[in-house]
């Protein structure tokens, strides 16, 4: 496979760990895209965008990047916070009184962004039409009862963490999290990264598909998988279901916590803006914003009793630790199922976002590879 694109001289390890996941056949469709300092250093791109068809992945390609949406909305809410509007560690309730019921009136916005908020799901069962409507999401978890005491325990809230902090966001902005982000961040930069996709950009989205011998899932009644799903509504994997992850009704909608659309050079400039800034701008989050986003908050067997996959979390952030080895300490990530996945690191000037539309699972080392490759550059 040729791939497409250019890295800069002493970023050769970085293409090469790119063509290699192609050769050895663990690819359909991928990009990567790496900012040092600002600038741009690695962007490059390959292979089928829809096995159905055989489309190209083209430079500009978008696809479902997942669980990625938790950085978009993470990002939003440090910037609230930097600018003044958002105290992290007030209660919820101050900024959404009617959330302060059922034993939720101490739950902060901090333990929401680090899965310690004991509200991981909204146990009322909803239809697709309530979930994509917002407000029904909106109902359902202010009648939400804490599953254990708030900030004692870690459990990843992976819808939950996108409706409670986007409803904040919501609050303070009067815009959904998606249309805030657009228009505080996205539209500025020219990123094609989106929670909520516009209709026009469905012909050109990357179809995901499932690799071979990918492990079983959870039993659907378990508490991981009830809110992984929202109770059985959102299919997982279930991407050719007229309501997963490749149907227009679930991209469309805002999903904040795990539903945004984007290609790897928009979550590389996101997370470089972050850390650097780019094009000559200033950074977005300053280093004291990211000290705090970066400060280990959570992690190890959850409260349903999953095991300790190696995951640590800081404030809205996938930390540097075992599930996933990074740059260092000031390393601050997103991960999306199947394989994609994104990170900064303002202590070493990165941006680094890597997409894919075959979707691994255990033992897939993809990106691993390629932040080895990038670690072995930086460091040099």
């Amino acid at each position: 496979m040729s791939h497409h694109g250019a890295a800069d001289e002493g970023f050769g390890p970085v293409a090469d760990a790119f063509a290699r996941n192609f050769t050895e056949g663990a690819e359909l469709g991928a990009a990567v895209t790496v900012f040092v300092g600002g600038r741009k250093v690695v962007d490059l791109w390959g292979g089928i965008a829809d096995g159905r068809t055989g489309r190209a992945w083209e430079e500009d390609t978008v696809l479902p990047v997942m669980s990625c949406a938790k950085a978009v909305v993470s990002v939003c809410a440090h910037l609230l916070a930097q600018q003044g509007k958002l105290d992290l560690d007030a209660p919820v309730a101050a900024y959404w009184p009617e959330f302060a019921r059922h034993g939720k009136e101490r739950i902060t916005t901090r333990m929401v962004l680090d899965h310690t908020a004991g509200i991981p799901l909204a146990e009322q069962h909803l239809t697709f039409e309530e979930v994509t409507a917002w407000t029904p999401v909106i109902r359902a978890l202010e009648e939400q009862r804490p599953l254990w005491e708030p900030g004692t325990a870690y459990e990843y809230h992976a819808h939950a963490f996108g409706f409670v902090v986007g409803e904040v966001i919501r609050r303070l902005t009067g815009l959904t999290p998606g249309a805030w982000f657009r228009k505080a961040v996205a539209d500025d930069l020219g990123l094609r990264t989106w929670i909520g996709l516009p209709p026009e950009e469905l012909p050109g989205m990357a179809r995901l598909a499932e690799a071979a011998g990918r492990p079983a899932l959870p039993d659907a009644d378990a508490l991981p998988m009830r809110s992984l799903t929202m109770n059985g509504v959102l299919p997982f994997p279930g991407l050719d279901d007229p309501h997963g992850y490749n149907g227009p009704a679930l991209l469309t909608a805002e999903i904040p916590g795990a539903g945004a659309v984007s290609s790897a050079r928009g979550l590389a400039t996101l997370y470089a803006a972050a850390t650097t800034g780019v094009a000559g701008a200033p950074r977005l989050l300053t280093a004291d914003t990211l000290s705090d986003a970066v400060r280990p908050r959570s992690g190890g067997a959850s409260w349903s009793g999953l095991p300790d996959f190696g995951a640590r979390y800081g404030t809205g952030f996938l930390l540097d630790s075992p599930f996933r080895r990074l740059l260092g300490p000031r390393s601050f990530a997103s991960s999306g199922a199947g394989g994609q996945f994104a990170f900064g690191d303002d202590a070493f000037g990165v941006g680094f976002a890597y997409t894919a539309n075959l979707m691994g699972g255990s033992g897939d080392r993809r990106a691993e590879r390629l932040i080895e490759a990038l670690r072995e550059c930086v460091a040099s």
